[in-house]
């Protein structure tokens, strides 16, 4: 069976065929809907993300996305892209490092630094990036079922 999500096939990557420095990207444009949703899935209505006025007035240029609607992206690059199906997430480092807003494009990006036979796990070099500025970088590990 072949799972499609928009228009992505899954990855079907197993241990033996993932090298050091496979590297993988998608981009993702930030919008209000995905604000409200996710302040409305996590109960965080912190009015940086939801006050206009509120966040001007603590310098930022307006609404704030949330950091973990962000980084919910990661789960995204490991389960589609790297290694896909076969995945299993083991831990995710977060660095948050600037702010992002509604309208903007998003890279999120992963590439293998290390893997381990023995343990299945491999180790990604994540990061996310506007058009300016990187956003969160982190390391996560995935077990790689297969």
């Amino acid at each position: 069976m072949v799972l499609k999500l928009n228009n992505e096939k899954i990855a079907d990557y197993t241990l033996d065929n993932i090298d050091i420095g496979l590297e993988k990207s998608f981009e993702v444009k930030l919008t209000q809907s995905m604000l409200d949703n996710f302040a409305q899935l996590s109960g965080d209505y912190n009015p940086l993300h939801t006050d206009k006025e509120f966040a001007q007035s603590h310098n930022f240029k307006t609404t704030v996305c949330h950091g973990m609607l962000l980084a919910s992206f990661f789960s995204r690059l490991v389960g589609m892209y790297i290694p896909g199906k076969n995945s299993l997430y083991f831990s995710q480092s977060l660095n948050f490092i600037n702010p992002a807003y509604v309208d903007d494009n998003i890279i999120v990006s992963g590439k293998v630094i290390s893997k381990s036979q023995s343990t299945k796990i491999i180790t990604l070099q994540t990061s996310i990036k506007n058009l300016e500025h990187e956003l969160i970088s982190g390391q996560a590990k995935v077990f790689v079922r297969k």
